[in-house]
């Protein structure tokens, strides 16, 4: 276990306290930004190039480390950064099986870019109880999952998922962007990769790019630091320290997410004409029960179909006055999303629509405002849409 994580400290003391290497003599409480591309060689850090190692980055690696409960964490330039890392490990005449709704940037790579290279990617529904056995028949070199899946919200069961990928020979990677480290531990429930987009969450204030990988697997960390200098898939000195400064108020924004997300989503429920709403802790959830076991609160994303055609879907969300439309999620500020012409936009759209991500969907990115305003802002947007 990572030395942060040997003693009974919560989440909350671990985020603040965590990270305080490389001061010095100078006794600073906040570590400095290192802001060098090179270091004097027989440093007694080792330190040689920022793009092979920064202290700003050990920093921020054992922050996340700490906070996934894992034995080792590599920082990245972003999440599609540490997607890029995971992947450049497979060969050609691997095969990935992947939940069916994934990351549009994810497919991107996947579809796009990856099977140039002869990397097969086999996608599947993880809320069918049949995936579970077909896992090994297409003999994966790698099981890859979100959850909850974006947009739709899917919960899939780690644990399960984890224990049919090991029966098929293949590590599980679970993409932990949108419960964030404070609401889900993969690695805890039997993942062998967590992968954080902490640009969204981690950060909390949309002012910096980085992604991490995590995992126990003393083999996997070294591919990850080799991929992320051979490939030069490194962070900013600058974004880690401020996602370093992020991570200390996580817990409290987390908390806050989680309160005005249920209570949005309950809104959209119980006062709107939406044909359905989706937020893992609404008990009409699909996946309610599991969402409750493996997760601690149901996070900041609330996703909803109005049934309106395009046009008015787009009016009504131009419309809206403290959720600008924008991509990325997890800040303090509320953002709306519409998948099918942002996140999703690359992906075909009858492949788009057979998952359920149609023209009418939106996903709204619930920030810490008060939800009072909230609710009024969309209220009075649906009154609008002619």
């Amino acid at each position: 276990m990572n030395e942060e994580n040997s003693s009974d400290e919560h989440f909350e003391t671990r985020a603040i306290h965590s990270g305080r290497d490389f001061v010095g003599e100078t006794g600073a409480v906040i570590p400095p930004v290192w802001l060098t591309s090179t270091f004097e060689y027989g440093n007694p850090n080792q330190f040689d190039y920022t793009r092979s190692g920064n202290p700003n980055f050990r920093l921020l690696d054992r922050t996340i480390a700490s906070l996934e409960s894992a034995e080792h964490a590599t920082v990245f330039g972003s999440g599609v950064s540490a997607i890029t890392a995971v992947v450049s490990t497979l060969k050609s005449g691997d095969t990935v099986v992947a939940e069916e709704n994934i990351y549009g940037c994810t497919f991107r790579l996947f579809d796009q870019v990856f099977t140039k290279f002869g990397v097969e990617i086999v996608y599947l529904d993880f809320t069918d109880d049949a995936t579970f056995g077909a896992i090994a028949d297409h003999k994966p070199a790698l099981v890859w999952i979100e959850s909850p899946t974006n947009p739709n919200l899917k919960v899939i069961d780690i644990a399960r998922s984890a224990e049919a990928a090991h029966a098929a020979g293949a590590p599980l990677l679970v993409d932990n962007t949108f419960a964030s480290s404070f609401l889900q531990r993969p690695l805890e429930l039997g993942a062998d990769l967590s992968l954080v987009s902490l640009t969204k969450y981690t950060n909390g204030h949309s002012d910096a790019l980085v992604g991490a990988v995590c995992t126990n697997d003393g083999d996997w960390q070294e591919k990850m630091i080799f991929a992320q200098k051979a490939l030069g898939l490194q962070p900013s000195p600058m974004d880690c320290w401020l996602t370093v400064r992020g991570a200390k108020t996580e817990a409290i924004r987390m908390e806050r997410h989680c309160e005005n997300a249920l209570t949005f989503a309950r809104f959209l429920e119980d006062e709107t004409d939406a044909k359905f709403v989706r937020y893992p802790f609404l008990e009409s959830h699909p996946q309610f029960e599991i969402a409750k076991r493996q997760m601690s609160g149901g996070s900041g994303i609330v996703t909803a179909d109005f049934g309106l055609s395009l046009e008015a879907t787009q009016q009504f969300l131009d419309g809206l006055r403290y959720f600008p439309k924008a991509e990325s999620l997890g800040g303090v500020e509320s953002l709306c999303c519409h998948p099918a012409s942002m996140t999703h936009a690359s992906v075909p759209k009858e492949t788009r629509e057979s998952v359920g991500i149609t023209d009418s969907l939106v996903r709204f990115s619930i920030g810490i405002e008060h939800v009072a305003d909230l609710i009024r802002d969309v209220r009075e947007g649906l009154l609008n849409v002619s």
